[in-house]
């Protein structure tokens, strides 16, 4: 309890306060003295596979830049090193993706710097800088060499999510254990296996955070019985709201409280929103002729699919979920567990249908006036927007 005490003082002190005033605090005050951590974005993919230059304005092309991350008062980002079950040399490329975010944080030592642990986190933030960090989505991107995590760590990894929608030999995806064809572990099974076991007490002793975001079911649960840490679902959403198999049921949103971790909602339309997927379902079959084109031309499919919903911008703005039910989300896990349990883990530049109003980075302010509308105090929104995960970072180290 003493611990958590000083954390949310440091918390509140980190930033520059405004002078002490009688009258409640504006929005713009709540929001900028909050520490606004986001647990999940993808930019470092476009970095790799079109060329974009985060340093430069990529309005209208990506959620994210530097600059657009700065107006929308974000602090701390955890940036998302991807790729799929089908990568050649996984690991290569994983260490490509934090090349270029070095590159990055070499080009703009005045605006970002990447961290080891929170109490450098903190310094760079009160330097009005960002504090990045890596999450590395995919545990098959180190390619069941357990010995690789050490590099990782040192590189500035702080979390892994451990499986990607492809499980690996140690561990079953939520895709897969909900597929009656998907892939089991090198055991047969669902789950962890001895392996994934050792990989998950190994993170723990290194002080990576133990990311069950894509995980199925089963190694879910094997993760609760074997972790030593809190876990975190680094950009995950409610099941109950949205039955999604990369949601989390009732149980599971309370073994994570129970755990001591941390569940940050993910802005996916599709992860939010009960209605999006049959419509974005029958949107890809409707344009399902040119995206075979594109495929036949030898583009990524994922990359074919996604050109659609730039290309056809207002048929994709219909497919997107509302604003409040991200709120809906966030409140549902107060309600159920309480507000030491949640935060936000948007997956910009991961996802093509933000919720309407959520464009990019700089609309962050929204959800702050959004828990203010919904009677939240100013301690409960500093924890949703990054005192929890700090917390959490901060017993893993």
């Amino acid at each position: 309890m003493k611990y958590l005490v000083v954390l949310f003082f440091v918390l509140a002190s980190c930033k520059q306060s405004p002078e002490n005033k009688s009258e409640p605090k504006t929005l713009d005050e709540i929001h900028n003295q909050a520490l606004l951590i986001d647990s999940h974005n993808d930019i470092l993919l476009h970095t790799m596979e079109k060329g974009f230059v985060i340093d430069d304005d990529l309005s209208g092309k990506t959620h994210s830049d530097l600059n657009r991350m700065k107006q929308g008062g974000l602090d701390v980002q955890f940036f998302s090193v991807w790729s799929d079950g089908n990568q050649v040399n996984p690991y290569n490329y994983a260490n490509a993706q934090i090349d270029s975010l070095d590159a990055v944080i070499k080009r703009n030592p005045t605006k970002i710097v990447k961290v080891a642990n929170t109490e450098e986190l903190l310094k760079v933030v009160k330097q009005h800088k960002i504090a990045a960090l890596i999450g590395l989505e995919g545990g098959h991107q180190f390619e069941n060499d357990i010995h690789k995590l050490d590099t990782l760590f040192n590189r500035g990894v702080r979390y892994i999510t451990l499986t990607w929608n492809n499980s690996t030999p140690w561990a079953t995806s939520a895709s897969d254990e909900t597929n009656k064809d998907g892939t089991l572990n090198s055991e047969g099974k669902k789950g962890l296996t001895e392996l994934g076991k050792q990989i998950v007490y190994k993170m723990n002793e290194l002080g990576i955070m133990v990311d069950i975001s894509h995980v199925g079911e089963q190694t879910f649960w094997d993760v609760i019985t074997t972790t030593t840490k809190p876990i975190i679902a680094s950009h995950s959403s409610v099941y109950t709201i949205c039955p999604h198999p990369r949601n989390l049921k009732d149980d599971q949103i309370k073994a994570v409280a129970k755990n001591g971790g941390v569940i940050q909602i993910n802005f996916n339309s599709g992860f939010i929103d009960a209605t999006v997927a049959k419509k974005e379902e029958k949107f890809l079959t409707k344009h399902k002729t040119e995206i075979d084109s594109l495929k036949q031309l030898g583009i990524n499919p994922y990359v074919a699919e996604e050109s659609m919903y730039s290309k056809y911008r207002l048929e994709t703005e219909e497919l997107k979920a509302p604003f409040h039910l991200v709120i809906d989300h966030i409140e549902y896990i107060i309600k159920l567990v309480g507000v030491d349990y949640v935060g936000i883990g948007s997956d910009f530049d991961g996802i093509v249908l933000p919720p309407k109003q959520l464009d990019d980075v700089t609309t962050y302010p929204l959800i702050t006036k959004a828990l203010i509308e919904r009677g939240y105090n100013e301690k409960d929104i500093y924890k949703i927007l990054g005192g929890n995960i700090l917390r959490v970072l901060k017993a893993n180290e």
